[in-house]
């Protein structure tokens, strides 16, 4: 049963990652931008998080829900602010910007809530199902990051597929310029979808946080650079390939850290990246395009 307990433990690492690359990958489908501040707002909602059940005795979900109303509106703000004066700007201003933003985030963290580290509070207990004579054991927020994670990924595929504000994302992801043409607003579709990796943040900040309960400044950098390889890894653009991503991330760094190395971990994780994008460039579920000149 060891074998199957970090299967389940590499199942539920990578379904946060899954949910963190979600941002990652729907903001590079439509705005052909890298978000790399992404991993910092996964730190501001733990610690919203954090606050809102420590010090304010709210309930853990209450909790949840206002780290990623905050989060939602950070998004939007950090988007208006940084992003949308270099829409036309070269992909390296781009680059440049996500990365000052990201540092600009952890500093302010760091001045409002010092370097000292937290322990997080975990919003739904330290028990566990034990099944097979207890042989097998999966803790409860093991089995709540995986059934979010599932359902996060069943509702954004309906609302890109059903509803009016998913198919302008998919036009806009196809051709901006014709999308506009046809009467979609783009501004506010970008700016939708950076409300809503926000949002799915936050969520991946309190599940991470609960799972692994130290909460710092730099608790989002680490965990945003993996999921942004998870998204790389399973097509970046696609949200099935961060979906596939994240969960082989995950089981990939368990296993690595349970059979090789903990500390050769991360180097299995990303060594197996690099063979992946020899043998796919594009990434399992990515698709080749040809650029237009």
């Amino acid at each position: 049963m060891t074998f199957l307990n970090f299967f389940i433990s590499g199942i539920s690492l990578g379904s946060i990652y899954a949910i963190i690359a979600l941002g990652y990958t729907m903001v590079y489908g439509i705005a052909k931008m890298l978000n790399f501040a992404h991993g910092d707002v996964i730190m501001v909602g733990a610690y919203v998080c954090f606050y809102a059940t420590s010090r304010y005795e709210l309930h853990p979900f209450l909790g949840v829900l206002i780290a990623m109303i905050v989060c939602t509106l950070l998004g939007i703000i950090v988007e208006r602010l940084a992003y949308k004066p270099l829409r036309q700007a070269p992909s390296l201003a781009v680059l440049i910007t996500a990365i000052g933003m990201s540092y600009f985030l952890q500093n302010t963290a760091l001045l409002l809530w010092s370097s000292n580290p937290k322990v997080f509070p975990s919003i739904i207990g330290r028990g566990a199902f034990r099944l097979f004579d207890g042989e097998l054991s999966i803790s409860h927020i093991t089995a709540l990051t995986i059934g979010a994670c599932l359902v996060i990924m069943a509702v954004l595929t309906l609302f890109i597929s059903k509803t009016k504000m998913g198919k302008a994302m998919r036009a806009c992801s196809e051709d901006k310029g014709a999308a506009q043409l046809m009467g979609i607003n783009v501004n506010a579709t970008i700016s939708m979808t950076f409300a809503i990796g926000s949002g799915l943040a936050a969520v991946a900040g309190a599940l991470l946080c609960s799972a692994y309960p130290t909460l710092m400044p730099t608790t989002g950098a680490l965990p945003g650079i993996k999921a942004f390889t998870a998204a790389v890894f399973g097509g970046i653009g696609s949200i099935p390939g961060a979906f596939l991503g994240g969960l082989m991330l995950g089981v990939i760094e368990i296993f690595a850290k349970a059979y090789i190395s903990s500390q050769l971990s991360d180097a299995v994780v990303f060594g197996v990246l690099i063979v992946v994008l020899l043998v796919k460039p594009a990434g399992l579920l990515g698709k080749m395009t040809q650029e237009k000149v």
